[in-house]
């Protein structure tokens, strides 16, 4: 079969390799979409945490089942799924609490092991959703909805809170439609005004507020001087982290969902002074999986309208250069498998 490897940084190279055979407790799935997301450039470009090459990139994933055996959860051949990529221990105290995003031993498909940019990926059935109801284009974007949708039930939001995200990529955003699913009046920011503008249209956000433009004050402002009481940094930029505490209300709650390789730095007293709550989110549950699934269902979010670039498994070698440009202006692009 066909597959596309990063060999190195700024390296994708068309190969052929042997395809996968069926284990038991797994499925052959022929890949139908892959989205391709701040991970996958990130190691292209040779700046992703904790990566090594060579490595199949993929990781937001939908297509067909062609070859499984009967199990518990009723899937068989010619099914169409999602892949949740996130390979969990099932034993370590994480996995036992119910944390299995947080495994101690946690291994993401096209991250840590060859991902989903080939014809066929075996996968534990366990890792599996039936998508009846939604396309295969939505269902490769329920990775990093899930990971927003993650992000916000693990904030304990409550309807009505005032709610600052910042960085509005496709992981801010999927913060700020689930935050506004459940109710709260969602502030977004960014450097990039047409962005902010993307997340007015796509994710109805209440207010936009620009970096260059004294945020403090227009945050303020907004919340008549509260400040958020939820803040939600989804850059993986560790200035734009550390700059996080000074927005978040006496009380409030920080998360991090983006993830950035260094420390980060804030001034104790006023931490102290505001008793701030700080949060890490990684990755997502099924729950988180269930929960998109049935948001985009009940039509609260439409996730087709986040794909504005297209591009076939065969080109995508050649073009996953133009994509990285900032004139391409790509909020979510999706690889098809002709």
């Amino acid at each position: 079969m066909k597959a596309i490897v990063c060999e190195n940084p700024n390296d994708l190279k068309m190969i052929e390799m042997a395809k996968p055979t069926l284990k038991r407790g797994e499925a052959l799935v022929t890949i139908k979409r892959i989205g391709i997301c701040g991970t996958d450039i990130h190691a292209y470009k040779g700046n992703q945490p904790f990566f090594t090459y060579p490595r199949i990139l993929g990781h937001e994933l939908s297509g067909i089942i062609e070859e499984v055996e009967k199990n518990d959860s009723g899937l068989k051949k010619g099914d169409h799924v999602a892949i949740i990529p996130y390979m969990y221990c099932g034993k370590c105290i994480a996995c036992v609490a119910g944390k299995t995003n947080c495994c101690t031993d946690l291994y993401v498909i096209g991250v840590h092991i060859d991902g989903g940019m080939c014809e066929t990926l075996s996968v534990p059935v366990s890792h599996l959703i039936k998508i009846d109801g939604i396309s295969l284009d939505e269902a490769a974007m329920l990775e990093p909805m899930s990971i927003g949708a993650h992000a916000v039930r693990r904030s304990f939001l409550k309807e009505g809170d005032n709610v600052l995200v910042i960085g509005a990529g496709p992981i801010g955003l999927g913060v700020m439609a689930f935050a506004k699913y459940r109710g709260a009046r969602v502030i977004a920011m960014d450097i990039n005004e047409e962005r902010l503008a993307f997340c007015q249209n796509w994710a109805k956000v209440d207010e936009t507020v620009c970096v260059k433009n004294e945020p403090l004050q227009k945050i303020q402002d907004i919340t008549n001087g509260d400040l958020p009481s939820i803040v939600f940094d989804a850059t993986g930029n560790i200035q734009s982290m550390n700059q996080a505490f000074r927005y978040a209300a006496h009380g409030g709650s920080i998360v991090f969902v983006g993830l950035a390789k260094g420390d980060i730095i804030f001034h104790d007293p006023d931490f102290h002074k505001k008793e701030l709550t700080l949060m890490g989110s990684r990755n997502a549950t099924k729950e988180d999986f269930r929960e998109v699934i049935e948001a985009v269902k009940s039509s609260s979010i439409v996730l087709e309208d986040l794909i504005t670039h297209r591009c076939s498994f065969n080109g995508i070698a050649k073009e996953f250069e133009y994509l990285l440009a900032p004139e391409a202006k790509v909020i979510k692009a999706v690889i098809e498998y002709e």
